[in-house]
């Protein structure tokens, strides 16, 4: 069984029927369902849709284009929302310099704070980067208290990106953008990821993969990418399936 480890249910074109997402998700053999929020408004959302499905967790976070509506998200108003069971991780964080939405030092403040609360707590960090390598990997090497881990979300970034957050230690997650076309580069990194580092996403409503490209993404399109991805890579789907569900809760620990 695979899962979905980033997916935002709570976005209107999957939030009006939660339970019918679900249920077609697990009828395509996706079996567990990372719920992500990018937004204060939205932690209260993610949290009710994990409490009321089994197999759903939650995260909280701000998204770099939010950054500047939320100035005073600091680690500790973070810190105090992952006390919550189901909240298992930290994110979607991070910077954004292709669409530049929030200011880039306001980007980079909000992103330490989900650094400095993710240490504390030791939860992992969902990292969402794009044209901004260089300065996510700088703030990811920043000294600070406690250990770091994560995952790289929706990556579409180098291979020497890769090669850099493997080495600390983060994990690498694919969408349907690798089953794009025009992603040659992208899937010659991807055959590159080790293995046990390994995630798959939908990013639902988003990025649905061929070949329902053009349709709203859901969870259950996870198998497309995951299918996609086993005949890349020269593995089996079950053993892709296995792999990633394992490295997913080796991850999110607190996912049980």
């Amino acid at each position: 069984m695979l899962i979905d480890s980033h997916c935002h249910l709570n976005y209107a074109s999957l939030g009006e029927d939660v339970p019918g997402v679900l249920a077609r998700a697990r009828a395509a053999g996706v079996a567990g369902f990372l719920a992500i929020s990018c937004r204060v408004s939205e932690w209260p959302q993610v949290i009710a849709i994990a409490d009321a499905h089994d197999g759903v967790w939650a995260s909280v976070g701000i998204h770099p284009h939010e950054a500047d509506e939320h100035p005073d998200t600091d680690a500790a108003t973070l810190i105090a929302a992952m006390a919550h069971p189901k909240v298992v991780a930290i994110g979607e964080t991070g910077l954004d310099y292709y669409y530049d939405k929030s200011d880039r030092d306001r980007q980079k403040t909000s992103f330490r704070s989900h650094i400095q609360a993710a240490r504390a707590t030791g939860l992992p960090l969902i990292v969402h980067t794009r044209d901004a390598e260089a300065d996510t990997l700088a703030l990811l090497k920043e000294p600070g208290e406690g250990p770091l881990t994560g995952v790289i979300h929706c990556f579409t970034a180098s291979q020497a990106f890769a090669e850099e957050a493997l080495a600390l230690g983060f994990y690498i997650s694919l969408s349907g953008i690798v089953t794009f076309r025009n992603a040659r580069d992208l899937q010659e990194t991807a055959k590159t990821i080790p293995a046990n580092r390994l995630l798959v996403e939908t990013d639902a409503p988003y990025l649905a993969p061929v070949p329902v490209r053009g349709k709203t993404c859901e969870p259950a399109f996870v198998a497309h990418t995951a299918r996609f991805l086993a005949e890349l890579r020269g593995v089996s789907e079950a053993e892709l399936a296995a792999t990633t569900t394992a490295n997913f809760h080796a991850l999110f620990q607190k996912a049980r």
